[in-house]
């Protein structure tokens, strides 16, 4: 497969040179799962845009510390990359923003949550497991670094996992077993060391100490990576498969 990360943020240079960038991040998630697929990353930020989305195999989108919500030049064409997309049939993986500024894409809506910041580690029940999803367990944990969510779901969206914090936690889109989109709030990317120094850069312009100090709390439990990376790249290839047929 050939993936292309659309790079909707950046990592800070104060973090990149000890854990990547997005496209690493994502490489390094998905090749313990699939060391032959091959990734190339799209500066959306900064205004770029694939040609066709026929430029791949499938599609991720990445976190952002920007909102969905917010008039920047790059994020109306990405909407209409999106739908060209789904209109295509190419599949697309979102995560974190991704998964945001799918749902708004395809006719749903973001707001920042009065709950404030989802940081840390949370647990999500799973609602719908379709068969791509394998045996897997009732719930997961992920790592949250979030505090826009999604808060109307566009017509075609499934719920696949929710917690009391963030009700639309993993949506599919279209047939949940051949669905042509896939997102998730937390961020399968992330280790819960590139959480403690994104914590420790952040403190206290972003987060408050009370919020540092609970999240770093949670950093030792266990999270669902590895299952995220299973699941991301079983509906990559079974869509990018199904649509060369």
């Amino acid at each position: 497969m050939k993936i292309g990360i659309l790079e909707t943020g950046e990592i800070s240079d104060d973090l990149l040179d000890k854990h990547g960038d997005y496209p690493s991040m994502f490489k390094r998630l998905l090749h313990a799962i699939d060391p032959d697929v091959d990734f190339f990353g799209v500066k959306v930020l900064d205004g770029e845009l694939p040609e066709t989305p026929d430029d791949a195999d499938g599609w991720i989108i990445t976190g952002s510390k920007f909102g969905v919500y917010e008039d920047l030049p790059w994020i109306g064409p990405l909407k209409e990359f999106i739908l060209t997309s789904v209109d295509h049939k190419i599949p697309l993986a979102g995560i974190c923003f991704g998964h945001q500024i799918l749902a708004e894409a395809l006719g749903g809506k973001v707001e920042k949550s009065h709950k404030g910041w989802g940081l840390g580690v949370h647990d999500y029940t799973i609602e719908a497991k379709p068969t791509w999803m394998g045996g897997s367990d009732e719930a997961f944990s992920g790592h949250a670094v979030h505090q826009d969510q999604v808060i109307d779901l566009p017509e075609t969206a499934t719920v696949i996992a929710s917690s009391e914090f963030c009700p639309y936690a993993a949506l599919v889109y279209g047939d949940p077993e051949n669905p042509d989109a896939l997102s998730v709030q937390p961020h399968p990317e992330f280790s819960a060391d590139f959480i403690d120094d994104l914590i420790e850069l952040r403190v206290p312009d972003v987060f408050s100490e009370d919020d540092a100090s609970k999240a770093r709390a949670t950093l030792g439990l266990p999270v669902n990576n590895a299952d995220w990376a299973l699941w991301i790249h079983k509906f990559l290839d079974l869509a990018a498969t199904h649509n060369k047929k």
